[in-house]
């Protein structure tokens, strides 16, 4: 009778998820401790199954052994959130890069990226790099979602407070109004 297929879990870092590469896990069992040597495939999302060949239940007489399936687990990352293979990061900008426009770099798990900021932009404004998300070996990649989210100084300098100070005076811009 061949043996039964077992399941286990990896958790992986989104990072890690991105690139793929060799990994060593250890899982226990009945029978103790097993070390395994695993390829983690590029792009690899959550709940998607990496199956082992042959290294799951034990079959009985010259039967062959099951399959050992693990089942990805993508754990939370501060700087990225998955929806699927799209990826979601902040860019962080400041109040005049968001009002005149500007490239900046974003985090990517594979290094950086640039987007380009549109002159009068607000935060929350979403803007989209295609195909820039996660690798997909079987279709198209994700796209990478950068969130505009304005960032003051934590101090202002005595110029920046004038200079503030000259723009409250010549807006007549009020968020609250309605346009």
């Amino acid at each position: 009778m061949p043996g039964a297929d077992q399941e286990a879990e990896i958790q992986l870092g989104v990072e890690e998820a991105y690139r793929g590469g060799r990994r060593s896990i250890t899982l226990g069992g009945p029978n103790g401790q097993r070390s395994y040597d695993v390829t983690v495939p590029r792009g690899v999302v959550d709940g998607q199954r990496i199956r082992l060949a042959g290294e799951g239940g034990h079959g009985s007489g010259d039967a062959p052994p099951g399959d050992l399936y693990l089942r990805v687990r993508i754990k939370p990352d501060g700087r990225f959130r998955l929806e699927g293979r799209d990826i979601h990061v902040v860019a962080p900008v400041t109040p005049w890069e968001a009002a005149l426009g500007a490239t900046v770099p974003v985090p990517t798990p594979g290094g950086t990226a640039k987007v380009t900021v549109p002159a009068n932009s607000s935060s929350g404004r979403l803007l989209r790099l295609r195909g820039e998300g996660m690798p997909n070996p079987r279709g198209q990649d994700g796209d990478l979602y950068a969130e505009i989210r304005i960032m003051v100084p934590p101090e202002l300098t005595a110029r920046e407070r004038e200079l503030f100070e000259e723009l409250a005076a010549a807006s007549t811009f009020d968020p609250r109004r309605p346009r």
